[in-house]
């Protein structure tokens, strides 16, 4: 068998001669980081450990920028965010052990919300792998086995020589429609060891296209383009394959009303007169979406949010263009088209003859309108005023990472994001601790905006330690602190349900002084003042913080 290697890079004779006498000093370690530098990584996150010094001793000798956080799960966060704002792949540094299981509840996050994060975790020595109980530092009897339910793919280097293939295998993965965490380990022998190896030159690990189905495309054309009430949802999908522009363009030409999911934020422009905009957790959106005789969903599973908490009952037929095949027809019914939502939306539009429906915008200022006067009437107005304070505060195209806290949820229906992949929030797998480590990810990735951090008090406590890194990389992060004394979404489910709330009140600092102490400016602010204190905040350069101290309460849900 023959093959045709002129389509490969050619060696130049210095590049041989070097791949002939590599450099002297290099360990595992070096492999690990040349190998990220072949594939086009330029930042890293992480924290070291004793079994991963040999990366982090290769490290001075690479053109990486390292961020190093104060917390395993901080630094996935931050490595969460860097992937979803470059839709490239963010390396995560991690020992073994405690460091790593540490990071879990931010994988969990990465893969609920398609972020491309590639984990490289130490392992005890080789000796050790297998189950067997050797007492090593660290020591657990299958550590990938913790990752295998959270990540894509688990990959176990044992050689030296196997270190480029796995992570190169496991970029691959991680930018794999749909993108999402991925795991490598390395047994600490492995990283200390000496090599002689030649230095790594560029790897190719370009992903595969996920392109849609010819005869799916024109069956869901022909849908569309007879519809008489066509209806769009738009989700995460559109926004992380830069797809929003598409979306318009099918939306106008067939005059689809569109909704973006809480994950979509930013996929079709607030103002358009076919924006239902993100009132997902509203029965009248729900109605709305119900009575549409043909619905299009791209880049969304129609989850439990998505689906006013599963009351959703579409009475039309779905489309429905998801990247993820598991979530394909897994809560309803569907013509299923697995892609890329791009390369979906790219051929439905080149496929779709033009319709047009002068009803439609009447029919969405309609519903806006009975959107507007329900949370009208229930005396909401703080909570509006403190939202609109925020919009008007934060430049358009700066990015935002959203708490699980009362004014990230109303931010979720009721924010314009202005911009395609500028709002992020952690509600994908709904942990706390989220926002602030995220933003500085946000931040590492392109230090010429401000970026802006939203939590509630409780979940600031998770992430109090990065004030110090935020500081350390004079990162542009200004993070607004909402402190209500307690977990206030929490108040709120318990004291609905039960009468009165357990657990939920809490003993916090003076967040202020708090921040002053790391050396970070902060101010205290009310809600007239916020939109001016936090403007400035975002104005100024490197790290601020501003503490509204307020008691915001969630508008009535509807699915009950």
């Amino acid at each position: 068998m023959s093959h045709d290697h002129d389509d490969r890079p050619q060696l130049t004779a210095a590049q041989a001669a070097a791949a002939l006498n590599p450099p002297p000093g290099r360990n595992g370690g070096d492999l690990v980081v040349e190998t990220l530098q072949g594939l086009g990584a330029t930042t890293v996150f992480g924290l070291p450990g004793q079994h991963a010094l040999g990366m982090f001793d290769a490290l001075r000798r690479s053109s990486l920028s390292y961020v190093g956080l104060r917390v395993e799960n901080n630094a996935g966060f931050a490595a969460d965010a860097y992937g979803r704002i470059t839709g490239e792949v963010a390396p995560l540094l991690l020992s073994t052990g405690p460091g790593a299981l540490t990071s879990l509840a931010a994988l969990q996050e990465a893969a609920a919300a398609s972020a491309p994060v590639l984990a490289i975790s130490s392992q005890i020595p080789t000796a050790g792998l297998g189950g067997g109980r050797h007492g090593y530092l660290h020591e657990l009897r299958d550590q990938k086995a913790s990752f295998r339910d959270i990540v894509k793919s688990v990959h176990t280097v044992r050689t030296a020589s196997q270190i480029p293939s796995a992570i190169a295998a496991a970029w691959e993965s991680a930018l794999t429609a749909p993108h999402g965490p991925v795991w490598v380990e390395i047994p600490q022998d492995v990283l200390l060891a000496e090599t002689v190896l030649p230095v790594v030159s560029a790897l190719d690990a370009t992903p595969r296209e996920l392109y849609p189905r010819p005869e799916l495309t024109l069956a869901a054309a022909h849908l569309l383009s007879h519809a008489e009430r066509p209806a769009i949802i738009a989700g995460g999908g559109v926004v992380r394959s830069d797809a929003a522009g598409k979306l318009r363009a099918l939306a106008e030409k067939i005059d689809a009303p569109v909704v973006t999911t809480f994950g979509g934020k930013g996929a079709f422009p607030w103002e358009h007169p076919l924006s239902l905009r993100s009132w997902l957790e509203d029965r009248y959106t729900t109605d709305f979406l119900e009575s549409a005789d043909v619905l299009l969903v791209v880049g969304s599973g129609l989850g439990e949010l998505s689906s006013n908490y599963h009351t959703f009952a579409p009475r039309g037929r779905i489309i429905q263009i998801e990247a993820d095949a598991g979530k394909l027809e897994s809560n309803h019914p569907a013509l299923g088209i697995h892609s890329d939502a791009r390369e979906a939306l790219a051929d439905l539009l080149d496929a779709v003859e033009p319709r047009e429906d002068d009803t439609a915008p009447e029919r969405v200022r309609a519903l806006l309108e009975k959107v507007h006067d329900r949370i009208a009437a229930q005396d909401l107005t703080l909570e509006q005023q403190v939202l609109a304070s925020v919009r008007e505060a934060l430049p358009d195209t700066s990015p935002s990472f959203w708490d699980m806290t009362i004014l990230a949820y109303w931010a979720w229906s009721a924010f314009d994001a202005r911009h395609p992949n500028t709002m992020h929030s952690a509600q994908g797998a709904g942990g706390l601790g989220y926002g602030f480590p995220a933003a500085i990810g946000a931040a590492a990735a392109d230090r010429t905006k401000p970026v802006l951090a939203v939590s509630g008090d409780g979940g600031a406590m998770y992430s109090i330690a990065e004030l110090a890194t935020v500081r350390q990389y004079d990162l542009p992060v200004t993070w607004l602190i909402v402190d209500d004394g307690g977990y206030g979404i929490l108040r709120e489910y318990m004291t609905g349900a039960f009468g009165e709330a357990t657990a939920t009140e809490l003993s916090r600092p003076d967040f202020v002084a708090l921040a002053e102490s790391f050396g970070v400016p902060a101010v205290r602010t009310t809600p007239e003042t916020l939109a001016a204190d936090l403007g400035r905040a975002l104005a100024a350069p490197g790290p601020s913080v501003v503490v509204l101290p307020a008691l915001l309460r969630m508008f009535e849900p509807t699915h009950l």
